[in-house]
This record gives C-alpha cells, structure tokens and sequence, in this order.
C-alpha cells in the first residue's frame, strides 16, 4: 500500500535574506490553492526559530500575512509540523543583515537544558500563531536534515509529545556536520528508534518516516531545473574546509535524490513513483509512506506539482500526512515488537 506525504519546508533563505511575502507566503498559497483543488493536504513544517526572530526584530512587513496563513493551514486540515534551525534563536539584526548563531547550528549537539529551552520557545510561539494553546506538532523536521547526535534531542522532543521525525534521507552524507545517513539504507519505509535514528528499535520512542531517495549516479542529479537553484543566495560563505567537506560529501558514484517535487522535473517524480508502484504490485501488503520534500522558496513550477498529483489520483495513490498516517504507523510497529 503506497501513501504519498507531502512536506514543505517553510522559510526564507539559509542566510536571512530573503522576502517572506516572495520566498514564504506566495508560494505556500499557491501550493494550498493546488492541494484544495485534489482534495488533498500537506505537512507545513513551520520553521519557527526564524519566523519568531522576524516578528521580534519587525524586519519585514511579510509575517502578519504568514502567521494568520499558518493559523488557515491549520484550520483546513493542513498539518503543521515543527521545523527548527537552532542558530536563529539568538539572531541580530544590524545594518540591515542578519547575524546568524552559527555555534548552535546542530540542535543535536547542544546540551539538554538548552535544547529544551530552544524547543519549549518554539512550541510557545507555535501555539500562539496556530491560536491553541493545547496544540503539539505530531512531526519534526531538524534544520538541514541535523538530527545526528540524536538521543538528547530525540528525548526532549519525545517529552513534548512529538512522535514522528522526519529528517532522516537515506544515504546522506554531510562531512561538515558529522551527519551519515547511510546505515539507514538498510531500513524499511519507517522505523521505531531511540538512541541512533539510523537504528531501528522497536520499544523506541519516536517514529521515523524518512525523506524519500533513491541511490542514483552522480550525473543524474544535475537536471537544467536543479541547476538553476545554483544561484540562489547561500547559507554562509564556506572555508576552505567546509568546500573540502562538501567535496568529499559529492565524490561518490552513488548520490542520494530526495523526492523534492520542487526540484524535480515531471518525469523524474512519475518515473520514481512508477518504480515504486512496481515494488507495490511485487508485494502489496507493505505499507510505504513516501515522503516528498519541498521548501517555499524553490517553488518555480507549481504547475508541475499540479500535474503530478493529477498523477497520483491517476494511480489512486493516496495523498496523506504524518497525523493521517500515525495510527497506521503505530500499528505496524507494534505488530514489530509483537513479533520481535
């Protein structure tokens, strides 16, 4: 059984720059527009830590319009899920730029106490703009795919109630922040974890439902439609160590494709999809929750995502979300430890 999850990172770019009403609000209007049109909804995942420095600093005139579209998303059934780039929480704004934390890039990498103050203020802030106090995210997605050391940080957000993650793509690679998705390429569609995302556990606290890969050549990443994201404005000018380490992270053979249906063309997102379906048809009785990842400010082409769930209803693929799809997780989980 095949469900497609949709999840849309919801934010400017990396480095600050970047209008909310161009990058953020537009984009993510347009894809509700699309989504209502198939009946269908997505994963908002709410990149927090950057909205709220936003809103504080009053640096653009944009975030009334996206607090009050979050809180819509919210009502029509959209799930909204926490996203969190740490090193925004103690961001300056001086001359007209942002000043970044980069020391607490990695969530994982902090100590207890302060990621549980960092994720206490994002859910505060969340809760307001959804306008429920009572409202906790059932999924998470850590800033830049960070979810390595994951026992700390998986433990804080487990005691806030959140139950699923989804940061994991298997086969990733980041030298320059310790991150190595590989181990997970032995992994199912999801798995229970506790200490190691990478390690399946069936008593494991969390739930995770990767972002959807697959190990392809090196020389099928670079489609005209990813290459004109090349320009776009970067996190952080890099040292001479971190261009070494992203080197090392892109000298392989086999490179790891998200299921970004903003990068994407049409027929690669049908082609992947048409192998899966093929795996379906092999043996029907798994269940495979395919995640798709896309950010507000790739939005290009939004009539290629029309199109491809035009694709989808075609095929009857369910269109779902991580809260739609929970019991089903929790069941087959627990029919793992159950064996086990």
């Amino acid at each position: 059984m095949i469900e497609c999850i949709f999840t849309l990172d919801y934010e400017v770019y990396g480095n600050g720059t970047g209008s909310l009403t161009e990058l953020v609000y537009e984009p993510a209007k347009r894809l509700q527009e699309i989504f209502r049109k198939w009946n269908a909804r997505f994963v908002n995942f709410v990149e927090v830590a950057e909205l709220r420095q936003i809103e504080i600093n009053g640096t653009d005139s944009g975030i009334g319009d996206v607090k009050r579209q979050i809180q819509e998303l919210h009502h029509e059934g959209f799930e909204i899920g926490l996203h969190l780039h740490p090193q925004w929480c103690n961001a300056r704004f001086e001359d007209g730029v942002w000043i970044l934390d980069y020391d607490e890039y990695n969530l994982c990498t902090l100590s207890k106490s302060r990621i549980l103050q960092i994720v206490e203020q994002s859910l505060d802030y969340l809760r307001e703009v959804v306008g429920r106090s009572d409202f906790t995210p059932v999924s998470f997605r850590a800033g830049n795919w960070l979810f390595q050391p994951t026992e700390t940080a998986s433990r804080v957000l487990a005691g806030k109630g959140i139950q699923i993650d989804s940061s994991v793509f298997k086969g990733g690679l980041l030298h320059s922040n310790a991150l190595d998705y590989r181990p997970a390429l032995r992994n199912g569609y999801y798995w229970s974890f506790s200490g190691d995302v990478n390690k399946p556990d069936p008593i494991g606290d969390w739930i995770e439902v990767p972002i959807y890969t697959e190990m392809v050549p090196f020389w099928k990443m670079p489609t005209s439609k990813r290459l004109g994201f090349t320009g776009k404005p970067a996190m952080k000018a890099r040292t001479t160590k971190q261009t070494l380490n992203r080197a090392l992270d892109l000298l392989r053979f086999w490179y790891p494709r998200k299921l970004d249906f903003c990068r994407m063309t049409l027929s690669e997102l049908t082609s992947t999809l048409g192998r899966i379906i093929e795996e379906d048809q092999a043996s029907p009785d798994t269940y495979r929750p395919n995640v798709a990842i896309g950010h507000t400010k790739d939005l290009t082409e939004p009539e290629t995502v029309d199109a491809f769930l035009s694709f989808l209803n075609d095929k009857h693929i369910t269109i779902s979300t991580f809260n739609a799809a929970l019991p089903r997780l929790l069941r087959k989980t627990e029919q793992m430890v159950s064996v086990c």
